[in-house]
Order: C-alpha cells, then structure tokens, then sequence
C-alpha cells in the first residue's frame, strides 16, 4: 500500500474478500478497467497446494494471479475466471513455508535423468509475470532470498517480459534461481502490448548472468507466420549477442509453439479486436487435452518444420544451451 500510495495510484480498502468491482457495461471498457486493478488478497489453503507444472517444472508455486501486459494471444484467456484483474497475495511468507514439503517428490526435473541436477522446480510464472509486478510487491525478491536461503536441492523459476531487474542483482540467491526472457522477433512481439522491448529484456537476462544467476530463454509463443525464418534467425543471434560476455553460462532454451483453445480465441477476439494474430484454421489441427478439452495447434508438417530450423538453429548459434522441451 505504501508503494501504491507513493506512485499516485488510488487505493480502496474493501470491507471482506469479495472484488464487487464496478466495471462499465461495456466490455471493452471493462476489460480496461480490470486490466488496471490490483487487487491485494490473502492466498487462501487451496491455492498454497502447489501443483504439478509440466514441461516447465515439478510444481506450481503462485505469488500472484493474473498479469498487467495486453498479449494478444494470452493464453491466461479463458483459464482464469472473472474479469482479467490483477490478484497478488500478501501472504508471501505462509505461501513459501509450505515449499519444502515438495521437495523430492515432483516429476519433471526431480526424477529426470536429463534434468536432475536442477533439483526440485518450482516455477513462479505459472499464472502471472511476476517481474511485473514487483516494484510494487517486493515478492519474487522474497522468494528468491528464501530459495537462497534454503540449502537443499531446489531451484525457482520465472519466465518474464519485462526488464526490470536491478532490485535483483544484488540479492544473496545462492544460484538456486533461473531467469527466463519470454521474446519473441519485433515482427510479432507487437502482439505483446504493454511488456518491455525484446532488446532491453534480453539485455537484462545477460545482467543476471552476470549476477551468477541461471537463465535461459522463453522463446514463445512461436508464431509460424510469413517470414518467420529470418525473424526468428534474427532473434536468435540477437540473444546469443547479449549473452556473449557473461563468462561461464547456464543457458536453457524452451520451445512453446502457438496454440489456443476456442474459448481462449473468443475472449481473445473481443478483448483484442484487428490484433491481426492468425487464429484461423490455416495450418492447424486439433489436439485433445487430457482433460477432454480442444486447442488448436500447428498441423505436423508445420510442427516438425519449425522444430528442426530451432534445434538446427540453437546449435549452431547457441551451442552451450540446454533445450529443455519442444510443446
């Protein structure tokens, strides 16, 4: 509050839990409104019950719900409820006590062989952008001093797009924190309003390499429109440019191709009208979830073409990073 209060934001204190918010009938406007709307909240029992996060980690471990960034294909559409506000949990603490519990027991990195030695993961950028957020929370620096902390075989991991990250330089991490920029070309990251220029974020991933920290790189979501070669070769050289001077690297790569579901294209389309994102059939197919749910995405020519120009591409230019998942 006291952050809040010393930028100039307006702040109303709410009698119980309930966000009774007052948005305009028109849901344009009301998508505006609740995109800038924080909501401060108490994270309850059943959200500090971490879950499993594959390809990306052994468990989910939220510090915030929602994100202020305008992406047009944001796949948060349609997974979170209600109007698209901001929730960040005060109870950063409680959230983080419950973490060691976990330990040993996920999937994805704890019982790989090709990963083991990052420990267990537990990935913070699940449903939010935590960088974001954090001139006004402080709670990725809070985590990141916890896993610092904590002597055990473990690491923390968030994905971002955004380029703040001097209140984290500094900080005693213990090398159990990795820090992914999610880029994509500047051809496609206009469909990435409101987040950090893909330069400036590259440039403060080679910063907390040089600050000791894991990193790696997001590259998502991979969009498979005209004159994607070149971009994405393009982008590829850029980044390995920025990271060029940081000594001995641990450098992950993670491959996401675009995808979406009906319900996250019709929310999409109305919060993002003429965005120009191809969401059309061209290309495309359908593929079930394991919860009985569709999404759309590339057709298996498409898939295996942009995966063998990355992996081509990654080894030639990049040949020190670790691809984790192709998806």
């Amino acid at each position: 509050m006291e952050r809040a209060s010393s930028f100039g934001v307006p702040i109303v204190e709410l009698a119980g839990d309930r966000l009774n918010l007052d948005l305009a009938p028109d849901p344009r406007r009301a998508y505006t409104e609740a995109k800038a709307t924080l909501a401060v909240v108490v994270a309850p029992p059943s959200k500090r019950r971490l879950q499993p996060i594959a390809p990306s980690a052994d468990w989910r471990v939220d510090l915030a719900e929602g994100c202020p960034a305008h992406c047009s294909y944001c796949y948060l559409a349609g997974s979170l409820k209600g109007p698209p506000i901001t929730r960040v949990y005060a109870n950063v603490d409680e959230i983080l006590e419950g973490v060691p519990a976990y330990l040993g027991q996920g999937t994805v990195t704890s019982r790989s062989r090709f990963r083991a030695h990052e420990g267990t993961t537990y990935e913070a950028s699940c449903y939010t952008d935590p960088l974001a957020l954090e001139p006004l929370t402080g709670s990725l620096s809070a985590a990141i001093r916890w896993f610092g902390r904590w002597e055990a075989p473990a690491q923390l991991r968030f994905t971002t797009k955004f380029a703040d990250v001097e209140a984290l330089l500094a900080l005693d991490h213990g090398g159990r924190t990795r820090m992914r920029a999610s880029i994509n070309p500047a051809a496609f990251a206009r469909f990435e309003g409101g987040t950090a220029p893909v330069a400036a974020r590259l440039a403060a991933l080679g910063r907390m390499a040089r600050a000791g920290y894991a990193v790696g790189l997001t590259i998502a979501p991979i969009i498979a429109a005209e004159g994607w070669e070149e971009a994405y070769g393009t982008l590829i050289e850029q980044a390995a440019a920025a990271l060029g001077d940081t000594g001995s690297l641990d450098l992950t790569v993670e491959l996401i191709t675009h995808r979406f579901t009906p319900g996250s294209k019709a929310i999409l389309e109305s919060w993002y009208p003429g965005a120009g994102l191809d969401m059309s059939d061209r290309h495309r197919t359908t593929k079930r979830t394991k919860f009985g749910g569709e999404k759309q995405v590339y057709d298996t020519e498409t898939m295996r073409m942009l995966r063998t120009f990355f992996e081509d591409n990654i080894a030639r230019v990049l040949p020190s990073a670790r691809i984790l998942y192709w998806t």
